[in-house]
């Protein structure tokens, strides 16, 4: 049954139905017919939408779901009358959040809907709102509670996107709280769909197709996910004319971030770490210490470098990008040669990402943060269990099973535990209790994954303290380089 809700279009009468354009959402697209009979150059409407197509088994046309907005709004320019039966919405209530927004989470909210996709087209007045694009906060300054007051503000059906299980259930517990009502859930086992629905990337990739008329807000969480080749079909899919993305750090190092813009919407505001440290979210110190290889490591180090870069040069490949390493990958499964430089590298990498100088520099850290909440990273697994198996830290993998996880930090909310090492997995989609120190013993150069892990030691401190991470980083090695990177 078709429901019009505040987003959807009305309904020409019987009197024009005759002459009027249909549009009819398929499976990922939006289907037009009546276009050739009516007095709209098809070449004209291209102009406003690049992707429409001719389909061959209807004899009309096609758009990517996407193009939703686009179409509508082009059209609304045009004398023709439309037969908009694209969204099939459930009625919604007026929803009510009962979140105070801070100052800054009010201007980025406002920001937001102010980039309405209707424009000013008198026709698409009684529609409702269809804002677009992407918001840009710092971890633990909020974007949950604005994407809460931005459902609040549409009241219509919403499919919020998150990469994580972890993150499916913080969000449907949130939903549920704050709205009092029934969450649909794609992910972890259940395929329930209800007006307001959360899923994981994964699911909604193989469910778009099928829902995407189904919902006229969609939320992406930690957006930049969205960049990923597959990840993208989502957006395309969904007909959902308002787009809201979250993330801490939009741009992508691949240039991935251009294609956002194109099927979330553009970057419409950042907020800074530094513009709320010391009032909304902790100041905050960094500390970089560099420490020195034994000359037993620096020699085995040297000599895996050498076969790695000897390899290298060989055979022309500069590791500038991902694919220049996944072509050595590549060869490695034929050449014996590209094999041993692949191993020597992992080995050269583990040297200086592990060594005795930094679980030495790790030790008095620790000693010096005694009572403090401390959060260890670290950017493989070996080093996160060598960390917990000597200073009896608890540790929180990807090999973690999810009762054990949730254990860990609920303890570590309560103060039962003070510290926690982790490769990786506390970067994003986890709801970290809070911690004012942070070590980071290895990562990668990705100014997210940076950005990320001083989020988690950015919550507001009641007593006023500073918040700390240090990064430890062995000298005269590849590390100085990703380190520089990151901080760049």
């Amino acid at each position: 049954m078709w429901v019009c809700t505040r987003l959807c279009p009305v309904t020409p009468t019987l009197a024009d139905e005759s002459s009027a354009i249909e549009l009819r959402y398929e499976d990922g697209t939006i289907r037009i017919d009546g276009l050739e009979e009516s007095s709209i150059s098809p070449s004209s409407l291209r102009t406003a939408v690049p992707d429409l197509e001719t389909d061959q088994r209807t004899d009309g046309w096609r758009v990517p779901a996407v193009r939703y907005a686009a179409l509508r709004a082009a059209l609304a320019e045009t004398d023709v009358t439309v037969d908009d039966r694209v969204l099939d919405l459930e009625s919604v209530p007026a929803l009510e959040s009962a979140y105070e927004l801070r100052d800054y989470q009010t201007t980025a909210l406002e920001r937001w809907l102010e980039t309405d996709r209707w424009g000013d087209v008198p026709t698409l007045a009684s529609i409702g709102r269809a804002p677009a694009g992407v918001l840009e906060l710092p971890t633990g300054s909020g974007k949950t509670v604005i994407a809460l007051k931005a459902i609040e503000r549409l009241s219509v059906p919403t499919l919020v996107v998150v990469p994580t299980i972890d993150l499916l259930e913080q969000w449907q517990r949130e939903l549920e709280r704050e709205f009092d009502r029934p969450i649909g859930r794609f992910g972890g086992g259940e395929q329930r769909l209800e007006a307001i629905t959360v899923s994981t990337y994964d699911s909604a990739y193989l469910k778009a197709d099928s829902v995407g008329d189904r919902f006229g807000l969609v939320v992406f969480d930690e957006v930049h996910h969205l960049g990923g080749e597959g990840y993208r079909e989502i957006a395309r899919l969904l007909a959902a004319p308002a787009r809201l993305g979250l993330t801490a750090t939009f741009e992508r190092p691949d240039g991935a971030h251009e294609v956002l813009e194109e099927i979330v919407g553009p970057l419409i505001h950042r907020v800074d770490v530094d513009e709320l440290a010391g009032d909304h979210l902790a100041n905050y110190d960094v500390k970089r210490l560099e420490v020195s290889l034994t000359a037993d490591e620096r020699e085995e180090y040297e000599r895996n470098q050498d076969v790695f870069t000897d390899y290298l040069a060989r055979s022309n490949i500069e590791m500038r990008s991902g694919s220049d390493y996944q072509e050595l990958v590549k060869r490695s499964g034929s050449d014996p040669d590209a094999r041993e430089a692949l191993l020597a590298r992992q080995r050269a990498r583990e040297l200086m990402f592990g060594s005795e100088a930094k679980l030495a520099a790790l030790a008095d850290i620790l000693d010096d943060h005694r009572g403090e909440r401390i959060i260890v990273f670290t950017a493989h697994n070996d080093l996160a269990y060598d960390v917990s198996e000597r200073f009896l830290i608890p540790t929180i993998t990807h090999q973690t099973g999810t009762t054990e996880r949730r254990e860990i930090l609920e303890r570590f909310r309560e103060g039962r535990y003070t510290r926690v090492a982790t490769s990786n997995v506390l970067d994003e989609g986890v709801d970290v209790p809070d911690a004012n120190v942070a070590v980071v013993l290895s990562g990668s150069g990705s100014e997210r994954e940076f950005v990320q892990r001083l989020g988690r030691i950015l919550r507001p401190k009641s007593d006023g303290g500073r918040a700390i991470l240090y990064e430890v980083i062995s000298e005269n090695t590849g590390e100085e380089r990703i380190a520089g990177r990151r901080r760049d």
